[in-house]
């Protein structure tokens, strides 16, 4: 589908986690009522201390500075886009790799976006909390209305 000129995109925070993949889904129903483009950002950073902080899988079979946390965070974006809007999505769609902290990275996306959609919560430290620390953050500080999409089990 070709992108509709002009017309402000609906951006989407995507991080892998079932919430963020639902938010996607979401925005991408969105996109095709209302004939948007989508945009669909994973933000990325190393953790100050990222030997900690990152649990890479022994399955990796590398140590972490083997590690290429770019191609890893462009790995689970392609995966998400494909796994939730399929080979062939029936909205334009512009994936965005972006390095920095999501919350930041979401904000200065909201500046040129019709709409923001977040999942509710994601791969933080306080599962189960009613709302997210980046979700809440951007329906604080995002220039454009947000939708929090949570995930049902």
């Amino acid at each position: 589908m070709s992108e509709p000129r002009g017309q402000a995109p609906i951006v989407v925070g995507v991080d892998g986690s079932e919430d963020s993949k639902d938010a996607l889904r979401w925005a991408a129903r969105q996109a095709q009522v209302t004939e948007a483009p989508l945009e669909v950002i994973t933000a990325w950073h190393l953790p100050i201390d990222f030997a900690t902080a990152w649990q890479i899988p022994a399955t990796y079979g590398k140590s972490r500075a083997q590690v290429d946390f770019t191609e890893e965070a462009h790995k689970m974006l392609t995966a998400a886009i494909e796994e939730v809007l399929g080979a062939n999505p029936q909205v334009a769609v512009t994936p965005k790799l972006v390095n920095g902290q999501a919350a930041p990275v979401l904000i200065e996306a909201s500046r040129h976006a019709a709409l923001l959609v977040v999942g509710g919560s994601g791969h933080g430290g306080f599962t189960g909390m009613l709302l997210g620390s980046v979700s809440q953050h951007c329906v604080q500080h995002a220039t454009c209305p947000v939708v929090v999409v949570r995930h049902r089990v």
